[in-house]
């Protein structure tokens, strides 16, 4: 009598073959008419007037602003929020103390917060009508309607990227490593930079590309408190939503375009982390299994001649 496979398809484990096709098929329209379609149409409707048109609208002095103001706003704000998420997810998943989930909450406000009203508040804040607003005035201090008002906007909406993606993954991990090093006398910094931060460094790249590519790509906070002061406080979503006001349709898709192209860049890097991570991860079980594997033989070899 032949044994009955425990793995055996069913009928309750399995989808006939048109389902799986047509979910396949339905899942590739949504991305081929909401994501690629789009894409593609920037890059087309970019190039369309020629290579020359094309450069001329990037070399434009506001374009040349606008992109330089966007790549300073994420240079000051990815790091910020760099350091911020891994103070927060050490707190976090490391310590016991009072307010931890309230804490939780306040990373997550960013996510449940229109960007538009986190604008309206750094203006009601520091505005010229504002809580601060007469004493900046009086020392000269420019904060809503140029690069400071800017720059907190993006770390606004940033922040809760880089905390986010640390704070499962450090609870995954546990405790345990850092308490080992900890009681062999290594201190709470050395054992941050070879214990933790080795282990988190994978997902802290993934959260701070994720944190970058929102900074250089935010328009409705940044929008609020920049002004729209053509070559001095617009960003480059900004810009573009002049040009295409404007009827400058090349000139607007050229200048997406980059947007669209850092876009694609992010993916790329955010693919390859995936990769490694999988592939570390693999490599790690591996490892288990081989020492598990080598522990056996080395208990057998020992019970063998006790056996004999």
């Amino acid at each position: 009598m032949k044994p009955t496979p425990l793995l055996a398809p069913t009928r309750t484990t399995t989808e006939p073959v048109w389902v799986r096709l047509l979910l396949t098929a339905i899942a590739l329209a949504f991305i081929g008419l909401f994501i690629v379609l789009p894409l593609i149409s920037v890059f087309v409707e970019a190039f369309r007037k020629g290579f020359d048109a094309y450069f001329t609208a990037i070399a434009e002095p506001d374009a040349v602003a606008a992109i330089r103001l966007t790549l300073l706003a994420a240079a000051i704000a990815v790091p910020l929020n760099l350091v911020f998420g891994v103070a927060a997810a050490w707190a976090i998943t490391k310590f016991e103390f009072r307010g931890k989930q309230f804490l939780i909450t306040l990373i997550d406000l960013p996510f449940s917060v229109s960007p538009v009203v986190a604008g309206l508040i750094y203006v009601l804040v520091f505005g010229a009508q504002g809580w601060f607003g007469p004493w900046l005035q009086a020392n000269d201090i420019k904060v809503v309607f140029a690069l400071p008002g800017i720059v907190l906007a993006t770390i606004f909406v940033t922040f809760p990227f880089v905390a986010r993606e640390l704070i499962p993954l450090m609870q995954s991990q546990g405790t345990e490593e850092e308490e080992a090093a900890l009681t062999l006398g290594a201190s709470g910094l050395r054992t941050f930079w070879k214990v933790t931060l080795p282990n988190i460094k994978w997902g802290l790249l993934y959260g701070v590309i994720l944190c970058n590519a929102r900074a250089m790509g935010e328009f409705g906070a940044v929008s609020v408190v920049s002004g729209h002061i053509r070559g001095e406080t617009n960003t480059i979503p900004l810009h573009v939503e002049i040009l295409y006001n404007e009827y400058q349709f090349a000139a607007a898709f050229a200048v997406a375009s980059i947007l669209a192209f850092l876009a694609l860049v992010t993916l790329t890097i955010k693919s390859f982390i995936e990769w490694r991570e999988e592939r570390a991860r693999d490599w790690a079980q591996r490892s288990a299994v081989a020492d598990d594997s080598e522990r056996l033989r080395a208990r057998a070899a020992a019970a063998a001649p006790a056996a004999a």
